[in-house]
């Protein structure tokens, strides 16, 4: 895949707070990327950089390989959607997608045929005369995203589009989000705290946190292998344990030696092991060389989620399967189950 946009060693501060601390990230064509982190972390302000709202305070940005950094905004081919949708009130549904085309000039036959494919692509196609305002939330943000894409733009930029939605909604949206990036074939980068819509609408997931660049990969890569404390405990639910890598393939963690898949360690050398929730499975204490006793149980509609304590700590499991509380019993797991990180310093 060709690189679209480039960020060389981006840094920015506000009020003498550093939010960006050098970021490195190249950007494909036609890519779903989404930029996932907690509030604060330096993903809004990489999009709005990205955008022209802000400017970077030291390194490059391209685009196509030239350097925009002083390219105002009007002029660079992006076009960015808010959490806010800010549509015009006044304007009914046609008119507030045909805005950018309007100031432009554009010919009115020409303006009529792309409002009524954006409706069609969003599937608002009958809601031309609609008032905005009596529209819902998601009805809105279709709009939004539709007087977005009418201006043909090669990058389509999303801060937080879905944060207002109630949670079916944002189910929905998301589908419809990776179905319009796919039928337009433009590049969109996407903002949010959400694990879960990171990791369901995506093609590269980009963690944050602190101002840095945590890991960059496909949603499969970061949830499966995650390279450091704050990703594998950001994204989803972890176990995460102290152990030792005895040699290439077999780790000691909570008094037992384990065979693993990982590579490329140094012999005894102190590590982290994950282990997700849904990895575990609870058995018979005889079957098992983690022994333990289940000290609590939530049902969570899908799965129950149990607690068990061992002698050492206590693990989280993800289930079908019940168990009553104070029962004694056993966990086991795989060594594809099992994923070690280095240590975080």
């Amino acid at each position: 895949m060709n690189t679209l946009i480039e960020l060389k060693n981006i840094t920015k501060t506000f009020d003498d707070q550093q939010v960006l601390k050098g970021i490195n990230l190249k950007i494909n064509e036609n890519e779903f990327l989404t930029l996932l982190g907690p509030s604060g972390c330096g993903k809004t302000t990489t999009l709005r950089i990205i955008a022209g709202f802000d400017e970077a305070d030291s390194g490059e940005l391209l685009f196509d390989g030239i350097e925009i950094s002083k390219l105002p905004p009007y002029k660079r081919e992006v076009n960015t959607v808010f959490q806010k949708y800010a549509l015009f009130p006044h304007l009914n549904v046609a008119e507030n997608i045909a805005f950018g085309l309007n100031i432009k000039k554009t010919d009115k036959t020409v303006v009529v045929q792309k409002v009524e494919k954006m409706l069609e692509l969003v599937g608002l196609s009958g809601f031309e005369k609609r008032d905005v305002t009596s529209l819902s939330g998601g009805q809105q943000q279709r709009v939004a995203i539709a007087r977005a894409l009418i201006n043909e733009p090669k990058v389509l930029l999303l801060d937080e589009p879905l944060g207002a939605l109630d949670a079916r909604l944002r189910k929905e949206m998301q589908t419809e989000l990776k179905k319009i990036q796919k039928e337009v074939g433009i590049t969109f980068i996407y903002v949010t705290h959400d694990q879960e819509e990171a990791l369901s609408m995506s093609d590269t997931v980009v963690v944050m946190n602190d101002g840095y660049i945590q890991q960059i990969g496909t949603p499969t890569d970061v949830y499966n292998e995650p390279e450091n404390r704050f990703v594998a405990s950001f994204i989803g639910e972890s176990n995460i344990i102290k152990g030792t890598m005895i040699r290439d393939c077999l780790v000691s963690f909570d008094g037992f030696e384990f065979e693993c898949v990982d590579k490329g360690f140094k012999e005894n050398e102190e590590i982290e092991v994950v282990l997700r929730p849904e990895d575990i499975d609870i058995v018979k204490p005889e079957n098992a060389k983690i022994k333990g006793t289940v000290e609590s149980v939530v049902f969570k509609g899908v799965h129950y989620e149990i607690m068990v304590r061992t002698e050492l700590r206590s693990y989280m499991i993800h289930t079908t399967d019940f168990f009553e509380v104070g029962l004694d019993v056993g966990l086991t797991f795989g060594p594809e189950d099992i994923h070690v990180m280095w240590k975080m310093v």
